[in-house]
């Protein structure tokens, strides 16, 4: 799909994401203002958007792909997924604590990590590229955030695919944790897991609903990055999509998703009194 908008609405898109983020007031739709912006629009704000956060000193240090289960897929009426990029800021360490007042409306979502030992190039990579670029996969944590209004106060439009990808697929931050496996050693479809917000179980999922094996959605990441010559590069972190809906996180809460053999990965959401 082409894309139909001037630079003139790339740049203020990009321009207004940037600051939202710093000011944690979301804006208003895109979608909404913009009804004619198509997917390659929204993925321009958001390379225009990297572009602002790398002037600001910001590192990409790996991508996140999103929307890789046909139940979300069905939901927002596409047939692929979405990706965006994952900057040094947003790593957390297993275990810890993500400051009071730091996203807008966090939620949590549980996935695998693929870690890559080589680099890795469309177009026509496979899912047995996957496997052999990746050095490791690991359990993950993926925190998204909302720099753009999810329902409109006004007329209640919820946001679509166009708003979530210009807002960087709704990247916030990641926690890798638990049991590092090579990709060779497991079957990866059958990598479950249970996550649980203070203590009880809210969502379930098994790696496979990721586009039936979770390699598939780095495959088609390196795929679709292609036509813009981008190559996913060794030692970047590729978060591969998630097996579970996402759970909105309030401050206080305690995430843990227990990955049975593979162990747990967990982040706790501060109190302005923590």
């Amino acid at each position: 799909m082409r894309r139909v908008v001037d630079e003139r609405v790339i740049r203020d898109y990009a321009r207004r994401l940037h600051e939202a983020a710093r000011s944690r007031a979301p804006i208003r739709q895109p979608s909404l203002e913009h009804p004619e912006l198509t997917i390659e629009d929204a993925y321009a704000i958001q390379r225009a958007g990297v572009a602002l956060q790398e002037a600001d000193g910001r590192r990409v240090l790996g991508r996140k792909i999103g929307l890789t289960s046909k139940v979300m897929q069905r939901a927002l009426s596409i047939a692929e997924p979405d990706y965006g990029v994952l900057y040094d800021d947003m790593f957390f360490e297993d275990g810890g604590t993500v400051p009071a007042g730091r996203f807008i409306q966090p939620r949590v979502e549980v996935e695998l990590a693929f870690v890559l030992g080589e680099d890795l190039a469309g177009p026509g990579a496979t899912l047995y590229d996957v496997l052999r670029a990746s050095e490791y996969v690991t359990p993950a944590l993926e925190i998204l955030d909302a720099r753009v209004q999810m329902k409109d106060p006004e007329t209640g439009h919820l946001r679509t695919i166009i708003d979530t990808i210009a807002d960087n697929a709704a990247d916030a931050g990641i926690v890798l944790g638990g049991r590092v496996a090579r990709p060779m050693d497991v079957d990866l479809r059958w990598v479950a897991a249970l996550l649980l917000r203070n203590g009880v179980i809210e969502e379930s999922g098994v790696a496979a609903a990721v586009l039936n094996h979770p390699g598939n959605g780095v495959a088609w990441l390196a795929n679709r990055l292609a036509p813009h010559g981008v190559t996913l590069r060794a030692g970047e972190v590729i978060l591969a999509g998630s097996f579970t809906t996402p759970v909105f996180a309030l401050p206080g809460d305690t995430f843990v998703a227990d990955y049975g053999p593979f162990g747990t990965v967990s982040v706790h959401f501060a109190r302005e009194v923590d």
